[in-house]
C-alpha cells in the first residue's frame, strides 16, 4: 500500500464501519486487488447472532423454504427494496466468496442446497435463515427429526432460558428436555457472561467439568443443545471434545448480544483479511470526510488519523451503528448528511400496531441509491464521485423482520464493490 507522506495513509478504497456489511466489502475489495482501508469500531460483530439471513419473510407472515423464490417475490412487490438491485446471480457468488472464505479460515458454516433452514432461537422460536456455523448445524437436523435432545443452560447467564425454549417448542418437539447447570468455577458469581465462559471452555481441562455436570442429565437424549459459547478462538476443538465426552452430537443456540459467534466473526475476517498486504483496519471513528479531487477523512480518538482515498464506501448501519440518527427534525445521516429517504412527518414512523405484522415505516428509512449503489441526491446537485453505500443504511429494508440482514449486508456490498472495481478500470 502506497504512503506519499508519513502522516497520512493512501489507499484506493476506504470502508467506513467494521460490521458485516464493511467486513464482507473488505474481503471483496482485497479479492479484486483494491488497496482498502476498513475504519470502525471492531466491537460493531458483537450484536450477529452469527448465523446468515438470505430472504426468510416476505410479505408479513409468510416465510419461506425457498429464499430465491423469496427474492422474485420481493422483486415484484417491493421495488425499493436494495436486494432488487442485485441479480440472484450476483447474490449466489456473493455468498459462494465469503463462506468460502470463512470455510478457509477455519470458521466454515453449513447450509442446505438452495433452501433456507430452520434453527431455534435463544427464547424457543424457529427461524428460517440460509446458513449457520457448522457448530449449529447439529440443531438443525435434531430440529428437522425431533430427536430426543437436551437444552442445557447456565446459572447466572442472562436472557437465555433452557426451560423456556423447551417449554415454548413442547407442541412441536415433545421430547425436549432442559436442565440448569452450574458452570465449573462460577459458583460465587450472581452473573456469567458469554464471553467469559467462552474462552474459558478454549481450555480442555474446562470442558472435561463442564461434562461431568452435564452427564447424569443426558440419560436417552440424542443430541445436546447449549448457548453459542462454546469456546471462543477453539470452538471447533471445544465441540469435538465434548462431543466425544458426553458420547452425543452437540450444537449451539444463538444467543442475545454479546454474541460469542458474531465475536468469531470479527475475529476471524480480522485475521484473515491481515494476511492480505492490500488491507489495512484502524479499529476507531470518523469524525470528518472532506470531498475533493478524492477523499479525505480524518478519525478520532487519541491518536487521529487522516485518509487519502480515491473511493468511499460507507457501511456504518442504522441506529445502533450511528450510521443514522433521529431527532425531532427528523433522520439524519450522521457522518455526510446524506439525503435520508423517511416519512414526512414523525407521526407517520410507527404504526399503531406496536407488533403490526406489516412492520413500522421507520425501519425502512435510508439512503436512497441508483442501481450502482451511488446515494441519489436531489436536483440541482450532484451525486458525489466514487462514494458508495451499502447494508442496512439503505432505504427500503426492513431487514429484522424479512429476515434478510445478512442477504443485504453481503448482497450490497459486493455489488457496491463490483461497481468500485469497473470505475477503477
Amino acid at each position: 500500500m502506497n504512503s506519499q507522506a508519513p502522516d497520512t495513509i493512501h489507499t484506493e478504497l476506504t470502508i467506513i464501519g467494521s460490521g458485516m456489511t464493511g467486513m464482507a466489502a473488505a474481503l471483496f475489495a482485497v479479492n479484486r486487488g483494491i488497496s482498502t482501508t476498513l475504519i470502525g469500531q471492531h466491537s460493531a460483530m458483537n450484536f450477529a447472532s452469527g448465523v446468515m439471513d438470505l430472504m426468510g419473510v416476505h410479505p408479513a407472515g409468510q416465510e419461506w423454504d425457498d429464499p430465491w423464490k423469496a427474492l422474485d417475490r420481493v422483486r415484484k412487490d417491493l421495488p425499493n427494496h436494495p436486494l432488487v438491485k442485485v441479480d440472484n446471480l450476483d447474490i449466489e457468488n456473493a455468498m459462494e466468496e465469503l463462506l468460502g472464505f470463512l470455510k478457509d479460515q477455519a470458521l466454515p458454516y453449513h447450509r442446505a442446497a438452495r433452501k433456507n433452514i430452520n434453527v431455534i432461537t435463544s427464547v424457543g422460536t424457529i427461524k428460517k435463515t440460509y446458513a449457520v456455523p457448522e457448530t449449529m448445524w447439529n440443531g438443525v437436523v435434531a430440529l428437522e427429526k425431533k430427536s430426543p435432545t437436551l437444552i442445557v443452560d447456565l446459572d447466572g447467564m442472562k436472557l437465555f432460558s433452557a426451560r423456556q425454549i423447551a417449554s415454548s417448542l413442547a407442541d412441536r418437539w415433545p421430547d425436549l428436555g432442559h436442565e440448569t447447570i452450574v458452570f465449573p468455577g462460577s459458583e460465587a458469581l450472581e452473573e456469567l457472561h458469554p464471553e467469559h465462559v467462552a474462552r474459558a471452555l478454549d481450555l480442555s481441562a474446562n470442558r472435561v467439568k463442564l461434562a461431568n455436570r452435564i452427564k447424569p442429565f443426558v440419560k436417552d437424549a440424542a443430541y445436546v443443545g447449549f448457548p453459542a459459547l462454546l469456546g471462543m478462538y477453539s470452538s471447533r476443538e471445544a465441540v469435538t471434545e465434548l462431543e466425544q465426552l458426553l458420547e452425543r452430537p452437540i450444537f449451539e443456540i444463538p444467543t442475545p448480544p454479546v454474541s460469542v459467534p458474531g465475536i468469531r466473526l470479527q475475529e476471524t475476517f480480522i485475521s484473515g483479511l491481515g494476511k492480505n498486504k492490500l488491507f489495512r483496519t484502524l479499529s476507531t471513528m470518523v469524525t470528518h470526510v472532506k470531498t475533493d479531487s478524492g477523499f479525505t477523512i480524518t478519525t478520532g480518538g487519541n491518536t487521529p488519523e487522516t485518509i487519502r482515498s480515491k473511493a468511499v464506501l460507507l457501511a456504518t448501519g442504522r441506529f445502533l451503528g450511528k450510521g443514522l440518527t433521529a431527532s425531532r427534525q427528523g433522520i439524519q445521516e450522521t457522518l455526510m448528511d446524506l439525503p435520508v429517504e423517511q416519512p414526512e412527518t414523525r407521526e407517520e414512523w410507527h404504526r399503531n400496531d406496536l407488533f403490526s405484522p406489516q412492520g413500522h415505516p421507520v425501519n425502512r428509512a435510508g439512503i436512497k441509491t441508483d442501481d450502482h449503489f451511488t446515494p441519489l441526491v436531489p436536483a440541482p446537485e450532484k451525486p458525489v464521485k466514487n462514494l458508495h453505500v451499502a447494508g442496512a443504511i439503505l432505504a427500503g429494508s426492513d431487514w429484522m423482520r424479512m429476515k434478510c440482514g445478512s442477504g443485504v449486508a453481503i448482497a450490497t456490498a459486493f455489488a457496491a464493490i463490483k461497481a468500485i472495481e469497473k470505475a477503477n478500470k
